[in-house]
């Protein structure tokens, strides 16, 4: 029988966060739920977990390859174990960040961003085919250098336990010491939202830091409410248009585009067209930028 990951023990834990911010919702804000966008929040993360039971066999074998040639052997010590929790949030960044400036990465990803609700049902909208987009190659080098890959796989879940309860409208903002080195909920909401001031902001996992130091990091600002889902809403709860939409947009494009430019509409930016007819979240950010500059001042 397969071991059980941190994940599958914080399941039972998930789904009853869930039930107690519904009866908030409830009694407070009923339009944060919906029962169609819920039920698709959780078909998503049965597909993924299934999909992860299928190819992690698969992942772990690769990590454990790049183990058998490290550099050097690093242990258990606690010391390593910081350390491994430390360089797997920054490559969660980096994966998280390419996720979103590279259209393969993001075809992957864009399911955890379709919905127009912002709540922990959300949280479970991860992917089915991170595997085949390859995104776990940012995750598992470090059993390159000698970190052991059931250490690696350990902090990786910590990491994705910690990230459910930043999808959140109840909780606005925590102590600003925790706000300026951890992710929280109000990080979060911009990093979802599509307002332009917002996109492709705030890429954290746990350490806000990240984002500070290499300058993709927006607070979110009081009076200014936030839209969620992607630029162009699915319009659908169908579950697998949510899951493959993208790909399917990637296909068609580059069977229609000429062939300088099939490459480009794979691995460029989300929304690149060879002809312009189309906005990148940079091109709708300096859009939004030059109008703003554009109202003269009170």
């Amino acid at each position: 029988m397969p071991e059980l990951s941190p994940v599958d023990y914080a399941v039972p834990g998930f789904l009853l966060l869930i039930v107690i911010e519904m009866l908030w919702a409830a009694r407070r804000a009923p339009e944060k739920y919906e029962p169609k966008d819920t039920l698709t929040s959780l078909g998503l993360g049965v597909g993924s977990t299934v999909a992860g039971a299928l190819t992690g066999g698969l992942v772990l074998a690769m990590a454990l390859w790049l183990y058998q040639h490290r550099v050097i052997t690093i242990g258990w010590q606690w010391w390593a174990w910081i350390a491994c929790f430390v360089l797997d949030d920054f490559n969660y960044y980096l994966a998280h960040r390419v996720g979103h400036r590279s259209r393969w990465f993001w075809a992957s990803h864009v399911n955890h961003h379709s919905s127009q609700h912002y709540n922990l049902s959300t949280a479970l909208r991860q992917t089915w085919t991170g595997f085949f987009a390859a995104g776990f190659a940012f995750r598992i080098w470090p059993a390159f250098i000698g970190f052991h890959p059931a250490m690696i796989a350990t902090c990786g879940a910590i990491n994705l336990i910690y990230q459910f309860w930043i999808h959140t409208e109840a909780i606005g903002r925590m102590p600003r010491w925790f706000e300026a080195v951890m992710n929280t909920p109000s990080h979060h909401r911009v990093h979802h939202a599509t307002n332009p001031l917002y996109l492709d902001r705030n890429y954290a996992g746990v350490f806000i830091i990240w984002d500070r130091l290499l300058g993709t990091f927006q607070a979110e600002l009081d009076g200014v409410r936030i839209r969620y889902g992607i630029v162009r809403q699915l319009g659908s709860f169908n579950l697998l248009w949510a899951v493959f939409h993208e790909w399917i947009g990637i296909a068609r494009d580059v069977w229609r585009a000429p062939w300088r430019a099939k490459l480009h509409y794979m691995f460029a930016p989300p929304g690149w067209s060879h002809d312009g007819s189309r906005e990148t979240s940079d091109t709708i950010r300096a859009r939004w930028q030059e109008r703003q500059e554009a109202v003269p001042a009170e």
